[in-house]
């Protein structure tokens, strides 16, 4: 194995106008929203022969400088990364064993069956207003980038009161059951993304939000699109307009099924690109042909097909891939991240069909 690219030449810039449609790629352009800790330290350590720095206090800004130069000799213009936030609460998770090829030992899952707020005496014992944004992970990746490159940041909304808050089954049932605590955790939390999306916009280094907000599974929505058209359309739409007004492009990862609500996301909210494919919903050339002279399309490597696929089958799947969307508004990644259940072999075959690639 060895890394596609010896002299990586990032320009976020023309990835822009790549997914504005200002102008055809001149080459494969790259995205991720993620990839996971254990590939990143098998690359590091395989292909880099390098240490790898764990993620601890001590270790912070060495840790981001190695991730960013990874990214970077991987053949990205961006970096994903985020703002945190000080002071949350507490929430629930279930743990499992983590049965992955390169295993992290152990996994966390949401509680699906209930969050932290169940009514209004929940809502009101959270301090909201000790919640802030926390920049620290922004600026330590500013001072790392290299030339071209720029960092793109995301948060979510729908995700963590679905997730985190309320869970499924407590959402789901307040919805109709108590439809004002609803709107008012929507509301302020609405707000304190779009706060940490403010401070984000105020670093320079910053080239995009790369809003995440999985709404939907593989045949629908999870909330009906009345739903999301009150409570997160909305919220959307404001983070588009923050980033538009400072000339920079939105881009929105969601999984699962999109097509009942993708003409909301690209008329009203004004998204700029979609991210997060899955073929048995839609295969992103598909997408490309329906919506490409409206929204870029990013990703659309399937993650079952990264996943198990043979290595000479994904690489003949992936140029399948390039074919049907390129030249148009498109990067290619995967159809999610770059998860520890995917063969590092078969991520390296997938950049390495990109650099080669000439339409």
């Amino acid at each position: 194995m060895q890394l596609p690219l010896k002299h990586p030449q990032p320009d976020f810039s023309e990835l822009v106008r790549v997914i504005k449609g200002e102008r055809p790629p001149a080459k494969v352009h790259l995205v991720e929203i993620g990839i996971d800790t254990e590939v990143m330290q098998s690359l590091v350590e395989d292909l880099l022969d390098e240490r790898w720095v764990p993620w601890t206090r001590e270790t912070h800004d060495a840790a981001v400088h190695q991730r960013i130069a990874l990214y970077h000799r991987l053949g990205y213009d961006a970096y994903p990364t985020g703002p945190g936030f000080h002071n949350m609460p507490e929430f629930r998770e279930r743990l499992a064993a983590d049965t992955a090829g390169t295993s992290r030992e152990t996994r966390s899952w949401v509680e699906q069956s209930g969050g932290i707020i169940k009514s209004w005496a929940d809502f009101e014992r959270i301090d909201w207003d000790a919640i802030t944004p926390d920049m620290s992970g922004i600026e330590t990746a500013a001072k790392h980038l290299p030339d071209g490159m720029k960092l793109v940041v995301s948060t979510c909304l729908f995700e963590t009161i679905l997730e985190r808050f309320f869970g499924y089954e407590d959402l789901f049932i307040l919805s109709v059951e108590d439809p004002d605590l609803v709107a008012k955790v929507f509301e302020v939390w609405g707000q304190k993304a779009y706060a940490a999306y403010a401070a984000c916009l105020e670093c320079p280094q910053v080239g995009a939000i790369f809003h995440a907000d999985d709404l939907g599974y593989r045949t629908a929505t999870m909330l009906s699109p009345s739903f999301l058209r009150k409570h997160v359309f909305p919220w959307f739409a404001k983070y588009v307009a923050l980033a538009h007004e400072r000339g920079l492009t939105f881009w929105l990862h969601s999984c699962g099924n999109p097509i009942e609500i993708i003409d909301d996301l690209i008329d009203d909210v004004r998204i700029d690109a979609f991210h997060s494919f899955q073929d048995p919903i839609i295969p992103v050339g598909d997408f490309l042909a329906r919506y490409g002279r409206r929204v870029a399309a990013l990703g659309g490597i399937d993650m079952d097909n990264l996943a198990r696929m043979s290595e000479p089958d994904l690489r003949v799947y992936v140029r399948a891939t390039l074919d049907a969307s390129m030249p148009g508004r498109f990067a290619l990644g995967s159809g999610n991240t770059v998860a520890n259940y995917v063969p590092v072999a078969n991520y390296l075959a997938m950049l390495d069909e990109a650099a080669k690639y000439r339409a």
